[in-house]
C-alpha cells in the first residue's frame, strides 16, 4: 500500500504535533503509520510525501507476534525462544521483539541471556518501559543489586513519571527483597497517581500484614477488593478474598467484642427495664435468636446462640440490635408481631400437593410429609420475617461498631456460605419444592448482595441463580437501600409486608400490632380457640389487605367495603357446597332475616355453617350470596343494597 502526501500547509493540520522541518514530519508519520511494529517506507521529494506500508509482511508478522504473546501467557516457554528467535531473525530492528525474548529467558531461568536481550531492547528503543522495567526486577530479584536495578525503575519513571503500574511493580520488588519503606514510598507514589489501582491496596495490606498492623491489613484488603473486577483479574480477586478472611480471624483475639457488648446490654437493659440473658443453646434452629421478654411472659430477655459459629459475638451483637428496633418501634407503640395459624398453614400445604401427591408415591408418609412440610412452612416464615430486619441490623452494626467489623465479616460469611449450600447442593436441589427453593434464593441473593455493599465481595455467583431470581432480588435490595436512607422506627415492617407480597408469600404469616394483641386476654383467647378450633372461620388478613387495596382502587365512596370483602369469602365458601345445601343456608339466613340483621350486632349462627359465629356485616354478605349462587332468579326480592358490592367482589376473584 503506498500513500502520497502533498507537503504544503494541509499536511501539518494532518499530523499537528510535527514542526515544520522534514525530521520532525518523517517522524510524526512514521510514529502513526507503524503498525505491528513494523515501519513504513518514507521518501520525500520537493512537493510530495510517498509512504509505503508492507501491509502483507504487517499481516504475517502480526499473527506471529500474537501467537508469540499467547505462547508466552500460557508459559510454552520454549515454543515462545524459538518463535521470538524467528522474529528477530527477520527483524532485529523491533524492540519489542527483544524484550519479549528477554522474559522468555528470565522465565526459563536464563537471567544472563535475559539481561543480553533487554539491552538489545533498549538499544533499539531506550524508551521502552516494559524492558526498562524487567532489567530493574532481573537485577533485583536474581542479582541481588539494588543500585542497577534502581537506576533501571529511575528510567522508568522518567519515560513515565506517573505510571501507577510500573510504580506499583518497582514497589513489589522491592518488597521481595524486605526492602519495606522504599517499597512503602513507591506504593505511596501509584497510589497517588491512581487511587482506583487494586493492586497497591492489596500490595499495603500486605505491608501492613508483615508489620503486624491487621486493621490497617483488613482494611487495605478491602479498598483493593472494591476496585477489583472479580472477572477479570481472579487472581487478585481470590488473594484478597484470602487476605481478608486470614487478617479477620488474626484480629478476632484482638478485638475486645465483650466490652461493647456489655455496654450494649446495659445501655437496653436500661430502656428495656428488663434482664438481659445470654446462654449457650446448640437445638435453635438458626445460629442466634433473641426470645423477647413479652412474649415469653418472663421478665428478660432472652438470647441464645450456638457456640461453634464463626463470630459468635457478632451473633449476640445482632440480637441485641434486635431488641434496639423492637424497642424503637414500642416506644411509638408501633412494633408489630410476625404470627401464622392454622388457616396459613394449611394455605401453605395446599400450595404443595404436586409435591406431596409425588412423595406419598415414593412410600414417604403421611406423618412424615407433614412433618417436612411443617418444617419447610417454618423456615420459610424466618426468612419471610428476618431477611428485611436483619439487613437493618448489619446495616447499624456496621457503621455504629468499626472495630466489630473483621467479626461480622467472617460471621456473614459463614452464613452466606450456609445459603449457598442450603440452595444449590444436588440432593437439596432435587428434592426441594421448586416454589420454596426459589423464594429461599432471593432472599439468600438480597443478603448476598448486602454483603457485597458493606465488604464489597461478590458471592452471588455462587449462588447459581436464575435471571428472573436476581433482577427480583435486586428490585428488593433496591427498595431496602431507600427506606435505609432515612428509616423510621417500625419502618423494617413495611419491607416484610411488602417483600412478602411481591414474592406471594404473605397469605403464610400476619404482622399484627404489639399493642393490639397484647390487650387480648387469656380468657378471650380461649374462647377463640374453642368457638373455632381449625380457624375454619377466621379471615385470612393477608387476602383481606389484597382486597382492601383493590377495594380502594376500584370503588368509589358508594361502595360498603367490609360486605365486598365479606362477600369475597362467601364466593369462596359457597364455590365449595352443592347447590341444594347453598340453597338450604340462603333460607336459613333468610329465617334469621325476617328478625332484622343489624350490621353493628355480632355472634349471628348459621345452622348449617359449623361453628359459624358471624358479625352483622359477614351474615348480610353471606346472605345475599347464598341467594345470588343458589338461588339467583329470586335475588330481586330481597331488595338488598349490595350489586356493586357482589360485582366488585367477582371481579377480585377472577383477578
Amino acid at each position: 500500500m503506498t500513500i502520497i502526501h502533498q507537503i504544503n500547509n494541509f499536511i501539518y493540520e494532518l499530523f499537528p504535533n510535527a514542526e515544520k522541518n522534514e525530521e520532525s514530519l518523517k517522524k510524526a508519520i512514521s510514529e502513526f503509520y507503524t503498525m505491528e511494529n513494523i515501519e513504513p517506507t518514507i521518501k520525500f521529494s520537493k512537493e510530495f510525501v510517498e509512504i509505503t506500508i508492507d501491509t502483507k509482511r504487517i499481516e504475517v508478522e502480526g499473527q506471529k507476534f500474537q501467537k508469540l504473546i499467547s505462547l508466552c501467557e500460557t508459559a510454552k516457554f520454549e515454543e515462545a525462544k524459538i518463535l521470538a528467535d524467528e522474529l528477530i531473525s527477520s527483524n532485529p530492528n523491533i524492540s519489542e521483539y527483544h524484550r519479549i525474548q528477554g522474559q522468555v529467558f528470565s522465565e526459563l531461568g536464563n537471567q544472563e541471556e535475559a539481561i543480553n536481550s533487554l539491552i538489545d531492547a533498549l538499544r533499539w528503543n531506550p524508551k521502552n518501559e516494559w524492558a526498562l522495567l524487567m532489567m530493574g526486577n532481573i537485577f533485583a530479584k536474581f542479582q541481588n543489586d539494588i543500585e542497577t536495578a534502581m537506576k533501571y525503575y529511575d528510567q522508568v519513571l522518567i519515560v513515565k513519571p506517573n505510571d501507577s503500574i510500573t510504580l506499583n511493580n518497582i514497589g513489589a520488588n522491592l518488597m521481595q527483597l524486605d526492602r519495606k519503606e522504599e517499597a512503602v514510598k513507591y506504593f505511596n507514589k501509584a497510589l497517588k497517581s491512581d487511587p482506583s489501582y487494586p493492586n497497591t491496596y492489596y500490595a499495603l495490606g500486605l505491608v501492613a500484614e508483615k508489620e503486624n498492623d491487621l486493621k490497617k491489613a483488613f482494611d487495605y484488603t478491602l479498598l483493593a477488593i472494591a476496585q477489583t473486577n472479580k472477572q477479570t483479574n481472579k487472581r487478585l480477586y481470590s488473594n484478597c478474598f484470602h487476605l481478608a478472611i486470614d487478617t479477620a480471624n488474626k484480629l478476632k483475639s484482638e478485638i475486645d467484642a465483650k466490652k461493647i457488648i456489655d455496654a450494649f446490654i446495659a445501655k437496653l437493659s436500661f430502656l428495656t427495664e428488663k434482664e438481659i440473658r445470654i446462654e449457650e443453646d446448640d437445638s435453635i434452629p438458626t445460629a442466634a435468636k433473641i426470645e423477647f421478654a413479652e412474649n415469653y411472659d418472663r421478665d428478660y430477655h432472652f438470647i441464645k446462640y450456638k457456640p461453634n459459629y464463626i463470630g459468635v459475638e457478632h451473633l449476640i451483637l445482632h440480637e441485641l440490635t434486635h431488641l434496639e428496633l423492637a424497642e424503637e418501634a414500642r416506644k411509638e407503640d408501633l412494633n408489630e408481631l410476625f404470627t401464622s395459624n392454622q388457616s396459613n398453614k394449611e394455605k401453605f400445604f395446599y400450595s404443595l400437593e404436586k409435591e406431596a401427591s409425588k412423595l406419598k408415591k415414593s412410600g414417604v408418609s403421611e406423618e412424615n410429609i407433614s412433618n417436612y412440610f411443617s418444617a419447610l412452612f417454618d423456615g420459610l416464615n424466618r426468612q419471610i420475617y428476618n431477611t428485611p430486619i436483619d439487613l437493618f441490623i448489619e446495616h447499624r452494626i456496621f457503621n455504629q461498631w468499626e472495630s466489630i467489623r473483621p467479626i461480622q465479616f467472617l460471621s456473614l460469611l459463614t452464613l452466606l456460605q450456609e445459603g449457598i449450600e442450603s440452595t444449590t447442593k444436588k440432593e437439596i436441589v432435587d428434592n426441594s419444592p421448586k416454589m420454596i427453593l426459589s423464594k429461599s434464593k432471593i432472599f439468600n441473593l438480597i443478603n448476598a448482595l448486602h454483603f457485597k455493599d458493606l465488604f464489597h465481595f461478590d458471592l452471588i455467583d455462587q449462588f447459581k441463580p436464575k435471571k428472573l431470581e436476581l433482577n427480583q432480588a435486586e428490585e428488593l435490595y433496591t427498595e431496602f437501600k431507600d427506606y435505609c436512607k432515612d428509616k423510621a422506627p417500625a419502618e423494617e415492617y413495611e419491607l416484610v409486608n411488602h417483600w412478602a407480597e411481591d414474592l406471594k408469600l404473605d397469605a403464610y404469616f400476619e404482622l399484627v400490632p404489639e399493642s393490639k394483641h397484647r390487650q387480648k386476654t387469656l380468657e378471650s383467647v380461649l374462647e377463640d380457640i374453642e368457638s373455632d378450633p381449625l380457624g375454619a372461620n377466621s379471615t385470612d388478613p393477608s387476602e383481606d389487605r389484597k382486597m382492601k387495596k383493590f377495594l380502594e382502587e376500584h370503588s368509589s365512596g358508594e361502595i360498603n367495603m367490609a360486605v365486598a370483602m365479606y362477600m369475597a369469602d362467601a364466593i369462596n365458601y359457597f364455590s365449595k357446597t352443592t347447590q341444594e345445601a347453598t340453597k338450604k343456608i340462603a333460607f336459613e339466613i333468610a329465617t334469621i332475616g325476617t328478625q332484622g340483621i343489624d350490621p353493628n350486632k355480632k355472634n349471628y349462627s348459621i345452622p348449617s355453617i359449623k361453628n359459624s359465629n358471624f358479625s352483622g356485616y359477614k351474615t348480610l354478605a353471606y346472605y345475599y350470596v347464598s341467594w345470588a349462587i343458589g338461588i339467583p332468579e329470586m335475588l330481586n326480592q330481597l331488595q338488598m343494597p349490595f350489586d356493586k358490592e357482589y360485582d366488585l367482589a367477582n371481579k377480585y376473584l377472577k383477578l
